[in-house]
């Protein structure tokens, strides 16, 4: 199955890149989110044991309750954090009026995500921009709790995250030692958005008043996309593609066309990339789907962000 998605919802009309997922029409509070998305299910932990009895001692299988699929065999250190946990957090954490965009289950339950609305709208140089949640977790011992901070400008559903100096954006803890606390210290990063936003609105502006020449966005994105030694035709062939999608986005994106010349067009355009483009190629585990798809478009919207701030 495409992205080794097993259930999933979304929210809206349009399916997204891989063509999988249950369409509702507007976005759910989390006790219908947990049933829409196929999560409502716990995981338990279950003592090992050899084929002529021995037990295994120092591990333990976890097992999802609903149908007994082990999802992965983990240290007794191990501690779990069930779906339900997940969305209580996410409420707890956004307050009254958060909704949830698209929760669901990867790699026969190993891997689970959610992304939640924050119930904030901000007006950052003329722009409607609304902050999301993205909260992943696994169940099979592979990897971390995360979550991490995604604002969304409206008009066009690109991700604005910048490398900024003083607001942070992310959190991750490995499952051990004491969840609860760790998860509580998750609000001291996540919780203030306000604080990430402010910081947002000021570097926006001084993207605003950056005006790049044509010439420097070809260097940029030239920069963003270097070439790779020894390249294959078809690896040239990408990197091509990659660079026209970008430059197409920059001077003829309808949403963009109010937007000056400038630094700040420049980073929605790689925004917009990043966020939208079709994968290269569509992998079973496709980078950890919504989560490492978030992560891997913050890593090239701070490069153009670092390109274009460079001294």
């Amino acid at each position: 199955m495409a992205a080794n998605v097993e259930t999933m919802f979304y929210t809206g009309r349009k399916a997204p890149w891989h063509g999988l997922g249950t369409s509702v029409l507007e976005a759910p509070t989390s006790k219908s989110a947990l049933e829409l998305a196929g999560l409502n299910w716990m995981v338990i932990q279950k003592d090992l044991i050899t084929d002529d009895g021995i037990p295994v001692l120092g591990f333990k299988a976890n097992v999802r309750g609903n149908d007994d699929r082990i999802l992965g065999v983990v240290t007794d250190r191990y501690k779990v954090v069930q779906n339900q946990e997940a969305f209580a957090f996410t409420d707890e954490l956004l307050g009254e009026g958060v909704t949830y965009e698209t929760a669901g289950s990867l790699q026969e339950g190993r891997r689970t995500w959610i992304l939640a609305k924050l119930p904030q709208r901000y007006i950052i140089s003329g722009d409607e921009v609304t902050p999301y949640l993205v909260f992943m977790n696994s169940h099979d011992g592979t990897g971390a709790i995360k979550a991490a901070m995604t604002p969304i400008r409206v008009v066009c559903q690109n991700t604005l995250n910048l490398a900024l100096s003083t607001a942070k954006r992310s959190w991750s803890t490995n499952h051990v030692g004491d969840i609860r606390g760790k998860m509580e210290d998750a609000r001291y990063t996540l919780l203030y958005a306000d604080n990430y936003m402010a910081e947002l609105g000021r570097s926006i502006d001084q993207l605003n008043r950056q005006k790049l020449t044509d010439k420097q966005v070809y260097e940029y994105i030239d920069a963003l996309f270097p070439l790779i030694d020894n390249a294959t035709e078809q690896q040239l062939k990408n990197l091509r593609r990659m660079k026209e999608e970008v430059k197409d986005r920059y001077f003829s994106a309808p949403d963009l066309q109010h937007v000056g010349k400038t630094a700040y067009r420049f980073i929605n355009a790689v925004s917009d990339y990043a966020t939208h483009s079709k994968p290269l190629r569509e992998r079973a585990n496709y980078r950890e789907n919504l989560f490492a798809r978030t992560v891997d478009g913050n890593a090239m919207i701070d490069k153009a962000y670092a390109l274009v701030t460079a001294v």
